[in-house]
Parts: C-alpha cells; sequence; structure tokens
C-alpha cells in the first residue's frame, strides 16, 4: 500500500478518509484493490477506530465496498455508472439554472438570476477555473483533479443549497474514480480532459443561465462522448 505525505485536516477520521480518497483518485489505489483495517492502520501508524470510521465514511460515498470477513476495496464503477452520474449531475443543475432563469423579470437583467455571484468569491472561482483549465490543456491530470473539484464545489456554492452542492460534489468525485485509471493509459488523454472553466465563469459573470446552460450542456456532451470511446476500446 502506497503511503501518503502529512495530512493536515481537522481530525483524524477526516485526515484519513481524505488521504485515502487522494490515493484512489491519483490513482495509486485500483478499482477492486482490497484492504483491511488494520493495515491502513499500520500504514498510518494509528489505531483501528479512527481508520474504521474513515472507511465507513467512504463506503457511505460510494467509494468503497465493505466485505465483513475480507475487509474494504475500492468501489469498481462501469460505464452506464458514469453515464448515470453524467445524468443526474445534468437533470440537478439544469433544474437549478433553469429555476433561475424563470425568476428573472424581463425588466431586470440580472433579477434573481446570477448576482450573488460577485467580488472576491468570483475572483477565487475564476482563478480555480483558470488553473483547471491550463492543466486539462497541459494533460496534468494531478493537478486538474483538484483544481476541478475545487472549482466546481465553490461554483455550486453560488447557485444551489449545500445539500444539492453536496449530492454534486459527491458525484463527481465517482466520476473522477471511475475516469482515473482509463484516462492515465489513454495517448489522447488531452482530447479527453474537459477545459471549458473559464468559459463557464465568463458566462456566470454575465449573469444569464441560458448562456451557462449551453456551456453545460457542451460539457456533458463532452462526458458522454468519451463514455462511448471507451466503451468502443472495451469492445475491441
Amino acid at each position: 500500500m502506497p503511503a501518503s505525505g502529512p495530512v493536515t485536516r481537522s481530525t483524524l477520521r477526516q485526515q484519513i478518509a481524505d488521504a485515502l480518497r487522494d490515493e484512489v483518485l491519483a490513482g495509486r489505489l485500483q478499482p477492486g484493490q482490497e484492504f483491511t483495517v488494520k493495515q491502513i492502520a499500520e500504514q498510518y501508524g494509528v489505531s483501528a477506530t479512527p481508520v474504521r470510521e474513515a472507511l465507513v465514511d467512504l463506503s457511505a460515498q460510494g467509494l468503497l465496498d465493505s466485505d465483513q470477513h475480507k475487509g474494504f476495496r475500492v468501489h469498481q464503477f462501469t460505464v452506464d455508472d458514469y453515464r448515470g452520474m453524467v445524468e443526474a449531475r445534468s437533470l440537478i443543475v439544469d433544474g437549478v439554472f433553469r429555476r433561475l432563469e424563470e425568476r428573472a423579470t424581463p425588466g431586470d437583467p440580472g433579477g434573481a438570476r446570477l448576482t450573488c455571484v460577485h467580488g472576491a468569491a468570483l475572483v477565487s472561482v475564476r482563478r480555480r477555473a483558470e488553473a483547471a483549465a491550463r492543466a486539462a490543456r497541459a494533460g496534468d491530470l494531478d493537478i486538474l483533479i483538484g483544481y476541478d473539484l475545487r472549482f466546481w464545489r465553490e461554483l455550486g456554492g453560488f447557485v444551489a443549497n449545500h445539500y444539492i452542492a453536496d449530492f454534486l460534489h459527491r458525484l463527481r468525485v465517482q466520476a473522477w474514480v471511475f475516469a482515473v485509471p482509463y484516462l492515465r493509459g489513454d495517448r489522447r488523454l488531452r482530447d479527453w480532459l474537459w477545459s471549458g472553466h473559464e468559459e463557464l465563469v465568463d458566462a456566470v459573470t454575465l449573469g444569464e443561465p441560458a448562456k451557462v446552460l449551453a456551456v453545460l450542456d457542451a460539457y456533458n456532451a463532452h462526458a458522454l462522448r468519451w463514455a462511448c470511446h471507451l466503451e468502443r476500446l472495451q469492445q475491441d
């Protein structure tokens, strides 16, 4: 089992959960790989209790499967699972922005749209967008994943309540967990990494949900094309 670097989150339980999630996202823990509470506790030099709690948390997030007799293993998502994730986030985000669009009044272009996105918060999410887009264009998967997740988390906080934002974040983590093992071995990696983060921020800045939806439609279509490409490879 690979060892992670130092972690600095608030609780030991959360530290371990975050470190293991990062191992999965980095592809160092592969889908189907098995391990026990004892192995993880020895790896991090901690007691079994916070490890067990962290593994249960990751299981609840859909990243691990638990077996009463064998311990835990990294969940193995399928292409159909991935398509389901894309469809779910598409339906939810589409509904959020269409609701904002419906609330806008004809005489007030800003209206009930995205006027909450401004100032320091917008500067922060734009920086995330720029970093994520650069990493995608460069094919730097390790850098991209972190910035991409933070970008969507911050952006989601502008337009949706925290229940929706948390659910969408969970879907995006699961999607990356599925995608990482395939993307790392793909010579066309850069072709499949979406880099429209800055375009999306521009649309949000304008405060026009219709333009945001157009970017998101392209984003989801891009993801589904990759799923079809992957399925064809698996059938060959």
